[in-house]
């Protein structure tokens, strides 16, 4: 019986990766006509949509958190999964089972118009709100995969929408200017749900302001609307909309979680603003102190200790370094780099090397993954001390090799990356044994 099911559960699998041929489609219709032979579930569903550069998973790791703690039943779709597929589809933080996925694939699957084949996108995001809509959870976090206006996701009717931030990345789907990537991710605001942001540029803020003014969207943004503040002993205050915490703890390491952490509570605080729940300060401070998130400077291993990110823009390396002098000062620090070939390389070494003791480049078990020689002729200006070791766990064993027990490794470049490392450190890559397979490359 369960041979049975585990073939069948990958027959399904290799059926979801297989549909990365199609690649990635821009635009709604397929999904809402999934969706409408489905059954519309989407419409059962009250959603918060997160759209942003970085820093959607952390944002909607924390608000899942705090719902959570808050009594309420919380489903979370993020993108992409690290290590198992099932990864993507949680309820009140646990990953949903095999089987139960399994289930929800088939009703999906009855439903694909062969004459209309979905993306792999388009089919999972339909098998997050069939599966969000059958368990009936009070509310959707719902994470953009790209862009936001014709993301797969978009077909949704928020409660609330929630733009992080706004940088380069995914310029040759989004546009290759600032401003072009803002009108994308500008893309999910509704007419009448308000929106709540952390960007600071102010041709960004702009666009965003025109867009909730033209939809009559009420707009609320960190620095103006709410705040927030490091204090002495590393604990974050909060200045909100009607609430003011003035010692926060994070489970989540750096400054950018903190401004994370202030877009999940001001958030909440329009939902109450609006009456859609009501908020207890001492649960917010417990939910925020319960999250995890995997890939976000986790710690895999003490003396040395070694760090994972996902940090994969220039943004994104720019808040990891900030985060691993803020945590680990006066360390040594020696990086494990493995990037994508499409993404701004020199950004993010130009943001990580100077500030590193040693390098060693390698190479993730991806089409997309950058030559490791690549890296290290992009990377010859910013540091002296550098290796090219292709295979990932030999890469890091030499960072064990040259680190004393004080110092830091850290492993990072990309997500995808960041699976292939977590597997290397013993995470399971399926809850039966079985490795997926398949690219996990970006929808």
């Amino acid at each position: 019986m369960e041979s049975t099911f585990l073939s069948e559960y990958q027959e399904s699998i290799d059926y979801l990766f297989g549909l990365q041929k199609y690649g990635i489609k821009f635009g709604l219709n397929c999904t809402e006509n999934l969706l409408s032979r489905l059954g519309n579930p989407h419409h059962r569903l009250r959603c918060i949509h997160i759209a942003g550069t970085n820093g959607k998973g952390s944002t909607a790791a924390m608000l899942s958190g705090i719902l959570k703690q808050h009594g309420l039943r919380v489903g979370l779709y993020t993108s992409p999964h690290l290590v198992r597929f099932t990864e993507r589809f949680r309820i009140n933080d646990e990953e949903v089972a095999p089987e139960r996925i399994l289930e929800i694939y088939g009703r999906v699957r009855q439903m694909v118009d062969d004459a209309e084949p979905p993306t792999y996108f388009e089919i999972v995001t339909a098998m997050a709100f069939q599966y969000f809509a059958e368990e009936e959870v009070d509310w959707a976090i719902v994470e953009v995969g790209m862009g936001g206006r014709l993301d797969a996701t978009n077909v949704v009717r928020s409660e609330v929408s929630v733009i992080t931030n706004v940088s380069f990345d995914h310029e040759e789907y989004l546009g290759k200017t600032l401003a072009a990537i803002a009108r994308e991710k500008a893309g999910i605001i509704k007419k009448h749900v308000p929106v709540v942001t952390g960007t600071r540029q102010p041709l960004v803020q702009a666009i965003l302001k025109a867009a909730c003014l033209r939809l009559e969207a009420p707009l609320f943004r960190l620095g103006k609307d709410f705040r927030v503040r490091r204090n002495a002993d590393g604990f974050m205050r909060y200045q909100g909309l009607r609430r003011r915490f003035p010692s926060l703890e994070l489970n989540l390491v750096g400054w950018h979680q903190f401004c994370n952490a202030a877009l999940a509570v001001a958030t909440l605080e329009v939902l109450e603003k609006e009456g859609a729940l009501s908020l207890h300060p001492a649960v917010i401070q417990e939910g925020l102190l319960q999250v995890n998130w995997p890939a976000r400077l986790e710690i895999l291993q003490e003396k040395p200790l070694i760090v994972l990110d996902g940090a994969h823009n220039p943004q994104g390396a720019e808040c990891l370094r900030d985060a691993l002098r803020q945590s680990f000062p006066k360390r040594r620090l020696h990086l494990v780099l493995g990037i994508m070939a499409d993404k701004n390389i020199r950004g993010i070494l130009s943001r990580l090397l100077p500030h590193a003791e040693t390098a060693i480049f390698t190479q993730p078990k991806y089409a997309r993954s950058a030559n490791p020689e690549a890296l290290r002729q992009l990377g010859n200006p910013y540091i002296q001390n550098h290796y090219v070791i292709p295979d990932p766990g030999s890469a890091i064993q030499l960072a064990r090799s040259l680190a004393a027990p004080e110092d830091v490794i850290c492993i990072t470049g990309s997500l995808y990356f960041a699976g292939e490392v977590k597997e290397l450190f013993g995470e399971p890559t399926h809850y039966y044994g079985r490795q997926e397979t398949g690219d996990r490359s970006k929808e």
